[in-house]
């Protein structure tokens, strides 16, 4: 499903890996993404070798490969003479120069996902700030791929419904759930492009189920179509503002413009107007 909404992880790994380097007082950072218990290195910032770039990481094997195995960061002072790791890829690490490095495994379900590395040319450990910037751009990166996750899984089950049709209100109804998870799973992105693809899914699948809106049909923002699509699941106020992450003052600010535009006297109608007009499924 990735190639219909799940960007490129290595574009994550990119944007935090920028931000530490600007974060921290270190020269090198650099990490890439975990396959099949291969680590492959791919982004790179303040390496003057290519030695690293492209190279495979086997879990157990070196400072990445160890971090993998145990999904907990770890550091060598001193990466030459270091008796704690393998030293497989001593020639593209000394090559670079490196000396102190700190790696830390970005874990999704008890998994490694990705490696992130901070390195200094010189000697001793890297200090407390650097190790506190990396490890919560690890804990960021983490959450953001659990996301993608959610999203494709959400995705394959959509998939794998039947069209919907009138003698199937049981698949309806599903898909309304789904809908209405879709929509509530963009509000807890801080990727824009991820929550830009989500609500694209959610108005494709709105026009599946009912067609496109109507010509006349009122303009509501898509936070108000993110209450109503929790509010037509039967949820209160309060159960919509723990889905969508918002108040619940603000969810019922949201439900009165909604009801508004639509010109509905209750909630309930509110919904029968926006699935009349095609904005919900």
């Amino acid at each position: 499903m990735t190639s219909l909404l799940r960007p490129r992880d290595g574009d994550a790994l990119r944007a935090e890996i920028r931000r530490v380097a600007g974060r921290a007082n270190v020269p090198v950072v650099f990490g890439g993404a975990v396959e099949e218990d291969t680590l492959l290195l791919t982004e790179f910032f303040g390496t003057v070798t290519t030695g690293l770039r492209g190279l495979s990481v086997l879990r157990t094997s070196g400072l990445g490969g160890q971090v993998m195995e145990y999904r907990r960061p770890a550091m060598v002072a001193d990466y030459r003479g270091s008796s704690t790791i393998t030293h497989h890829y001593d020639a593209a690490v000394v090559g670079e120069g490196l000396r102190s490095v700190l790696a830390v495994p970005v874990v999704v379900d008890d998994r490694p996902r990705a490696v992130l590395y901070a390195a200094t040319r010189g000697a001793g450990p890297l200090g407390d700030r650097t190790a506190e910037v990396i490890v919560q751009a690890g804990r960021r990166l983490a959450a953001e791929i659990a996301v993608r996750d959610e999203v494709d899984r959400r995705i394959r089950l959509l998939d794998l419904a039947t069209p919907p049709s009138a003698t199937m209100p049981a698949a309806t109804e599903e898909l309304r759930e789904l809908h209405a998870e879709l929509r509530a799973i963009a509000t807890a992105t801080d990727e824009p492009r991820v929550r830009d693809r989500i609500t694209a899914v959610c108005e494709r699948l709105t026009g599946v189920l009912t067609g496109r809106p109507v010509g006349d049909a009122p303009q509501l923002s898509r936070r108000e179509l993110d209450v109503l699509a929790q509010i037509a699941l039967g949820c209160t106020n309060q159960e919509a503002a723990t889905r969508l992450s918002l108040g619940a003052e603000t969810v019922k600010s949201y439900l009165r413009h909604a009801m508004s535009k639509l010109d509905a006297g209750t909630r309930h109608e509110a919904v029968a107007r926006a699935r009349r007009h095609g904005l919900l499924p």
